[in-house]
């Protein structure tokens, strides 16, 4: 019988808050772009790449962070992710060009893809021993994700227009420092002989990468060479002994087409998170301030929903119905942005079909995520649910860059913003057309699951 931790609770709350942070890099830029814009000279269509270089960076390295949580021990790719976090937080704060603050960015990513999976190794380690606990303690750290989201929204529109703009990468920090002066109470993990498969990492990361700098300048060449290198992964992940994705994962039944769902709902809900700021401060004339707190009943809604509602609407009527009515749901709440004129108001233009949105992303995220792992055997859970991680992260890239792309091709700021919400809504519209002619009802639900960026 496997010795209980007694400081167990305590490690959880350091990857709770590891969790929260992860989460919160995400959006607590969001409201700080138009003013990261105006003072670093990004362009309409190089602002993305605030966003993306954390996303393409901690996307194309999650299952990296995975294998080398497995060979290096969980502890120490925990204790080196936050380090690295930290650097790419001073440098992001320190930026005083557009190059170097997507840099920064980027190294953030890069330490966000060792901390998430290092903290699930520890987290099972810890409460693996009795499932009661390890419920709870899902439970604890799986809320921790929609409560970074939401607070990061607030957090970046008061830092911002209470401080300045680099204040939302400086207050990681002394949070950094903290977490690091606390992992003694996280369980120390041998590492094991292995190999890492650093050629299949580096070629999806900057393989992806390419691909969405091809969609956002038009370049043909760069596109080319980003498909090539996401072929070479796929031809490594079928060569090498130890692959980061062996390829027969896909034979699990459902993930496949539960990973194509959870790649189109990231690729229609984050585009229009990005452009819904951008119209609150660049059209209507809102401040960071005011901006975050506009997108407050938005994330707010979306953690009611996921916490409180989506999991018992699952155990009733499982998890296909609700990934077709969520992404529907979606795009007509994205349908409804679209509308959105230039002399607009929160109460008319914003509210309601935001709100619409955050329900239909509340319904269908989680039970994508469980479709994607049911089918797995217990040996691979955890590789499926680090690959839908890492779809998510893809479909978000991938359908900024091209929304971005749609956006920069108007010649009016509104049209712009009301064409990426258009191509977002179809985008969403056309997951939920695919899951209902594609989609299976799995044979068996997975309880517990490691939770994604929101």
């Amino acid at each position: 019988m496997a010795t209980e931790n007694p400081r167990r609770w305590w490690a959880l709350l350091v990857l709770a808050t590891a969790q929260f942070m992860v989460i919160m890099d995400t959006s607590i830029i969001g409201v700080a772009l138009p003013e990261m814009q105006r003072q670093l000279g990004f362009t309409p269509g190089g602002l993305q790449w605030v966003f993306n270089a954390y996303v393409i960076a901690f996307g194309g390295l999650l299952l990296l962070g995975g294998r080398l949580s497995d060979l290096l021990g969980a502890r120490k790719v925990f204790t080196t992710g936050w380090i690295i976090l930290i650097a790419g937080s001073v440098l992001a704060a320190a930026a005083s060009t557009a190059w170097v603050e997507v840099l920064g960015r980027a190294v953030q990513g890069v330490g966000g893809a060792l901390i998430a999976p290092a903290a699930m190794t520890l987290l099972m380690m810890l409460f693996g021993h009795n499932q009661k606990e390890l419920g709870k303690a899902m439970a604890l750290y799986g809320a921790a994700a929609p409560a970074g989201g939401t607070a990061g929204v607030f957090l970046g529109g008061v830092i911002t227009e209470y401080l300045s703009w680099p204040w939302v990468f400086i207050v990681y920090i002394p949070i950094g420092l903290a977490t690091l002066a606390a992992t003694g109470l996280l369980p120390a993990v041998k590492g094991r002989r292995g190999s890492v498969d650093v050629v299949g990492a580096i070629s999806v990361t900057a393989g992806l990468a390419l691909i969405v700098y091809a969609i956002v300048a038009e370049n043909l060449i760069a596109g080319a060479a980003g498909a090539a290198l996401l072929v070479l992964f796929l031809i490594v992940q079928r060569m090498v002994k130890q692959p980061l994705m062996p390829l027969s994962i896909w034979r699990t039944p459902g993930l496949a087409t539960a990973n194509l769902a959870m790649a189109l709902l990231g690729a229609a809900w984050i585009p229009m998170w990005y452009f819904l700021n951008l119209y609150l401060q660049q059209t209507l004339g809102y401040g960071a301030f005011a901006s975050g707190a506009a997108l407050l009943p938005m994330t707010v809604a979306v953690m009611i929903f996921m916490i409180g509602i989506t999991a018992r609407l699952l155990g009733r009527f499982g998890a296909k119905p609700l990934i077709v009515l969520g992404l529907a749901v979606l795009a007509a709440g994205v349908a409804g942005l679209s509308f959105a004129r230039p002399d607009g108001s929160f109460a008319a233009d914003v509210l309601p079909a935001s709100l619409i949105a955050a329900v239909g992303m509340s319904l269908a995220y989680i039970p994508a995520m469980i479709s994607a792992m049911s089918g797995a055997k217990p040996e691979e859970a955890g590789l499926a649910s680090g690959i839908v991680n890492t779809t998510y992260q893809v479909g978000s890239a991938v359908g900024l860059a091209v929304m971005t792309a749609i956006a920069t091709s108007q010649d009016e700021l509104i049209d712009g913003f009301q064409g990426a919400f258009i191509g977002a809504a179809v985008v969403a519209g056309l997951g939920a057309l695919l899951s209902v002619v594609l989609m299976r009802p799995p044979r068996a639900a997975v309880q517990d699951l490691d939770t994604v960026s929101v």
